[in-house]
């Protein structure tokens, strides 16, 4: 039979966990919402981050729960080591999903360019040049001065030299045509 009186320790630390939880999701939501309109980021690519930010903190709730809660840690050890192995192996074909995905909050919080700048690719095979139109959590959307639409790989635009075009570079590039 379950007793409140032999499991109050466990209910009071789970009640502060959730209240500590929930602090912290709205004050790390405004750190990075303020973050992202001080250097001019996207609401949508805000929400993304946002989101994955949240999820890792569920995990470690999660987690945090289960040793309250007095599941042996040997056994939980062996249980995390199992579900990452497997996971591992699956996506082991699915890397570049993950690099992806990790390549975008990078995107998010280093890179100096934003939606709107238009960016010189340096590859030695397929240079481009091309206006960034949006960036999303796998791939940047570029826009070339003929129309064409380029999807690129986040993982990739951190792999390659990039040069910002200043946009005064246009203007005067387009008064000598």
């Amino acid at each position: 039979m379950f007793s409140f009186k032999e499991y109050s320790r466990e209910i009071v630390v789970t009640i502060v966990l959730f209240i500590i939880l929930m602090l912290l999701r709205v004050i790390v939501a405004k750190l990075i919402r303020k973050f992202a309109k001080t250097s001019e980021r996207l609401e949508h690519r805000t929400n993304l981050i946002i989101k994955y930010v949240h999820i890792l903190m569920n995990i470690l709730v999660l987690i945090s729960l289960i040793v309250i809660w007095g599941v042996d840690t040997k056994d939980l050890f062996i249980t995390i080591s199992s579900i990452a192995t497997v996971i591992g192996v699956a996506m082991f074909a699915q890397w570049s999903i993950l690099s992806n995905i990790t390549s975008g909050m990078i995107l998010f919080f280093n890179f100096p360019f934003k939606i709107g700048d238009t960016i010189k690719i340096h590859d030695k095979d397929f240079p481009i040049e091309a206006e960034i139109e949006d960036i999303s959590a796998f791939h940047v959307n570029l826009k070339t001065k003929e129309g064409e639409k380029i999807i690129f790989p986040n993982n990739l635009l951190l792999q390659k030299g990039i040069s910002i075009i200043p946009a005064h570079f246009h203007e005067e590039k387009d008064f000598f045509d």
